[in-house]
């Protein structure tokens, strides 16, 4: 049974990253026959048995698209509408930069909102961890769902 994760584990990580090795399906169950360890005796078989249509599966995710936008956490520290939300933005924004310069900000301005946001977290508990450390110089700060482009996060 664990031999048959092990190779399970193998067969899926191979297939993630595979793609870019452009080795066939069949190139990799022959080479799973073979002993994993070099020059060790070669006492018995691997015999790989393929689930259902996971060829096809695994096929099916490789010709997709890959996605330019997800669904993430950005951590709201500021949001305003009042007479004086511009100059209270940007101070938001100034005193955040100060003190977390490594973190990256977005000014935003809906009708008739403006909003600070913070970090491009992909978890709530990643953004969580973040308003903890923003608590002391924010402490009306809070975690918010927003929709991340994949160039932020390479960023």
């Amino acid at each position: 049974m664990n031999r048959n994760l092990f190779l399970l584990t193998l067969w899926l990580l191979f297939a993630a990253a595979g793609t870019a090795q452009a080795q066939s399906l069949a190139a990799f169950r022959e080479r799973l026959a073979h002993t994993l360890t070099p020059g060790a005796p070669s006492e018995g078989r691997v015999t790989v048995t393929e689930a259902g249509d996971a060829a096809a599966a695994v096929a099916r995710l490789a010709s997709r698209p890959a996605p330019t936008r997800l669904r993430g956490y950005r951590v709201c520290i500021f949001f305003d509408n009042g007479q004086d939300a511009r100059a209270g933005a940007t101070a938001a924004s100034n005193l955040f930069r100060e003190h977390f310069p490594d973190v990256k900000l977005y000014m935003d301005y809906e009708n008739p909102y403006f909003r600070v946001t913070v970090g491009n977290c992909l978890t709530i508990e990643e953004a969580i961890i973040l308003k903890g450390r923003l608590s002391e110089l924010f402490p009306k700060a809070f975690p918010k769902s927003v929709e991340l482009l994949v160039a932020d996060l390479l960023e």
